[in-house]
């Protein structure tokens, strides 16, 4: 089933990535928020998972559960971490078996206490390999990559960063989800350089509404992402919860009404498995009928 029925003149694609929670309690809270989120209509959901797969069972149980309990398309995310070529194979039959319509191939960082990614024996070094091994094996996902509007930290050159994602593209990827960003600019000059490079897929913005910048600043260190200074400025007059979370949202709101009207085909929001920040976004923004 292809990502691509998403997106289209006139729309505005939407999805929501979760993670899978540590507890009971978590997960029970994960779904109060998901309730919350699918009112605004979105097209699909994903579910990461944790450093070296340590939850992929969980995170097939919980797509699972959301495409049972709201009737939607669901993505599993799968990363080449640990996993030999069989083992992907078994998790993609699996995910095949429960009704998973979209996997989200990623090469995945190294594991924790590891700087440099290093195959397994019998794995895949690079993400193209792994929409390689799912379009040539397992045809009916719809396949999602990550893309880097700041080039991935891990890159030799921005050059070198967007031939990695054409192979991906070329490969057999229908969508490209960016990493998370917050200057519009290094996202417009991404796809202006992804179309002279002749990736022409749906290049869909990942967008991570800020509610903490303590957080914020923890997250944009582990992946390279820049916050402009104004807005880091703006964040910390305050040590205070509520101030933060209203600047961020402003902010937020801004930053992906500049992205709609820019045309852009979709929307991917991290919502970190809640659903108030999100939600006052899209209620703030005006988007296609």
């Amino acid at each position: 089933m292809t990502l691509t029925k998403h997106y289209g003149p006139g729309k505005l694609g939407l999805s929501f990535e979760l993670f899978p929670p540590k507890t009971e309690a978590g997960e029970e809270a994960m779904y109060r928020h998901v309730d919350q989120l699918v009112e605004f209509k979105p097209d699909f959901i994903t579910c990461t998972y944790g450093a070296g797969g340590s939850t992929r069972d969980k995170t097939l149980g919980i797509v699972e559960q959301v495409k049972r309990r709201y009737d939607l398309p669901v993505a599993s995310h799968l990363t080449c971490v640990g996993s030999t070529v069989d083992q992907l194979r078994a998790y993609l039959t699996e995910a095949a078996g429960r009704g998973i319509d979209y996997i989200v191939a990623l090469r995945g960082d190294p594991p924790r206490g590891e700087t440099i990614f290093q195959a397994v024996a019998g794995g895949l070094r690079y993400a193209n390999e792994l929409v390689e091994l799912i379009r040539g094996e397992f045809a009916d996902f719809g396949i999602a990559v990550a893309g880097y509007p700041e080039t991935h930290q891990e890159a030799p050159s921005p050059e070198i960063d967007l031939a990695n994602l054409k192979r991906k593209v070329d490969a057999g990827a229908d969508v490209v989800v960016t990493q998370l960003f917050y200057d519009n600019d290094d996202f417009f000059r991404f796809r202006d350089r992804c179309d002279e490079a002749g990736i022409h897929v749906p290049l869909v913005p990942g967008i991570l509404p800020v509610t903490s910048l303590s957080q914020i600043q923890r997250i944009t260190s582990m992946c390279a992402a820049r916050l402009p200074e104004t807005f880091v400025t703006e964040l910390g007059q305050r040590d205070d919860e509520d101030w933060q979370f209203q600047v961020g949202i402003d902010f937020a709101t801004k930053q992906v009404q500049a992205l709609i009207d820019a045309e852009v085909p979709g929307i991917h929001f991290y919502v970190l498995n809640k659903s108030q920040a999100t939600s006052a976004v899209l209620k703030a923004v005006q988007r296609p009928e």
